[in-house]
């Protein structure tokens, strides 16, 4: 008598495995310890067929293998090769780094005139011409000591990185002039450093100028929680004259004070890991990008990965546009060698395995191209409503605009005071005149609504806000802001 065929053992896997996105059928297998034929049965018994070498979806690759009894932690491209290289360099020595500064404050308080003139005394008299180059970085030496300097058109592109993850500023150097004072935009400057969590140096400029009052400055700084040091704050304030060049190194050596608290490092034995600044398409050259070198080396002939960009460093520039063929740690580059242009913003990573690499950046464009046809709208103030019921958020962040200095001020004390126990509410920034694109940025990066009180968005604020599916509401009386919010 034939004895029945028992049925299979079921295939269990009792453990935790890394998840990156665009992993292939065959990688999923050999991390989940089963045979890749196995994997495939599985995936077509849930409706979906694959070959060995197709790239899974996010989702999908944690389904099936979580149906095999594994617990999964979702990881990115670069994620995944930071650890690879944590776990194969432990030795790997990390040294001190330059920081990286970025310069804010209002229109026509000096910052540009601040930035050239630190730039021209660090560079030698022979390069000064070549001081036209632009590419939204430069580093100066003071004392035989690097600091890079981020040359960003304003703190519109500050968040903008923000918004798409980069952490790139290590100090913000807050430009204030002596003879004007704190204005909107230098509130601006300070709130969206905060909202970054970014320490803040003061640059009282202009000191030179006979109407020059620091101290008024100093005290109008304090009104908004940033306390001079000599006044007992923790706050650096420098007073300064970018036009005589006074007091330019005193600022430099406290910069450097400031962030060595920090103990800033990087490892450059490492593959290069670094953050886009800057993309243009130049007509001679192609495509090209300024990158910050944050950590490890880049080289040229290292192939890349930048968003959903891949390619191979043809060439570097640095700062003053020479040719150079190595960006150790804290170096900003102008790199040639891109199919297409990455975003401002994008994680730019050097890769050894330039297979993988290939596959992920075709996996995000498909990703990206999918975003595109159905993109994940923001929090409206009626969904912020529900999930603060739901008690998915502690937090409601807002926005505020007015038309005068008073409205402002009531209005942002009165929200301040609203909410209880369960949720509070938080003004991430309150400031006069319409919605620009630069409020619209920010409570892009900060998932805040915002509210205008007897001021209107600029046409391309409203653009940019329906693009960015930012929810903006506009009232006439105050009592009518308050209930909204209340109500929420």
């Amino acid at each position: 008598m034939q004895r029945p065929k028992s049925a299979p053992t079921p295939i269990v896997v009792d453990r935790e495995i890394t998840v990156s996105e665009g992993i292939t059928v065959k990688d999923l297998s050999e991390r989940l310890g089963v045979k890749a034929k196995d994997l495939i049965r599985r995936l077509f018994d849930m409706g979906v067929l694959a070959t060995i070498n197709q790239s899974l979806d996010q989702n999908l690759a944690e389904q099936v293998a979580q149906s095999f009894g594994a617990h999964t932690r979702v990881v990115t491209f670069e994620e995944e090769a930071l650890e690879e290289v944590k776990t194969t360099e432990v030795t790997t020595a990390t040294v001190p780094r330059a920081p990286v500064v970025t310069v804010m404050g209002h229109v026509d308080h000096g910052k540009t005139s601040l930035l050239d003139a630190i730039r021209s005394t660090s560079v030698a008299a022979k390069e000064a011409g070549s001081i036209t180059q632009h590419i939204g970085a430069y580093a100066v030496s003071i004392k035989g000591r690097k600091i890079v300097f981020l040359d960003t058109p304003g703190h519109e592109a500050f968040t903008q990185m923000r918004a798409r993850g980069a952490k790139v500023t290590d100090v913000v150097v807050l430009v204030v002039a002596a003879d004007d004072g704190v204005m909107p935009q230098t509130l601006e400057a300070i709130n969206h450093a905060r909202a970054a969590k970014v320490p803040i140096v003061v640059a009282i400029n202009k000191i030179d100028k006979p109407g020059a009052q620091p101290d008024r400055v100093m005290q109008q700084l304090s009104d908004h929680g940033l306390v001079a040091e000599k006044w007992g704050g923790d706050t650096v304030m420098v007073e300064v004259s970018a036009k005589q060049k006074l007091n330019l190194e005193l600022l430099l050596e406290m910069i450097l004070l400031v962030t060595e608290i920090q103990e800033l490092k990087a490892s450059p034995e490492r593959p290069a890991l670094g953050t886009v600044l800057e993309a243009k398409l130049d007509r001679g050259r192609g495509p090209v990008c300024t990158v910050l070198v944050q950590d490890g080396t880049l080289r040229v002939g290292d192939t890349f990965l930048v968003g959903s960009v891949f390619g191979k460093v043809r060439a570097m520039l640095d700062d003053l546009g020479k040719p150079i063929d190595i960006a150790p740690p804290s170096t900003p580059v102008e790199v040639l060698g891109l199919a297409t242009l990455p975003q401002v913003g994008d994680q730019f990573q050097a890769v050894t395995d330039v297979v993988k690499a290939k596959q992920i950046a075709l996996f995000r464009e498909a990703k990206l191209r999918e975003a595109s046809l159905a993109k994940t709208p923001r929090l409206t103030l009626d969904q912020l409503h529900d999930q603060l019921r739901a008690g998915a958020i502690k937090e409601l962040p807002i926005l505020l605009k007015a038309d005068v200095q008073g409205s402002a001020e009531v209005l942002a004390t009165a929200l301040s005071k609203l909410g209880d126990e369960r949720v509070k509410t938080k003004i991430i920034h309150a400031g006069v005149g319409a919605i620009t694109i630069s409020d619209v940025l920010l409570a892009s990066a900060s998932n805040s609504v915002i509210i205008g009180f007897n001021v209107r968005p600029e046409r391309k604020a409203a653009d940019l806000a329906q693009l960015e599916e930012v929810d903006i509401r506009l009232h006439t009386v105050i009592y009518d802001v308050v209930d909204e919010i209340n109500k929420a």
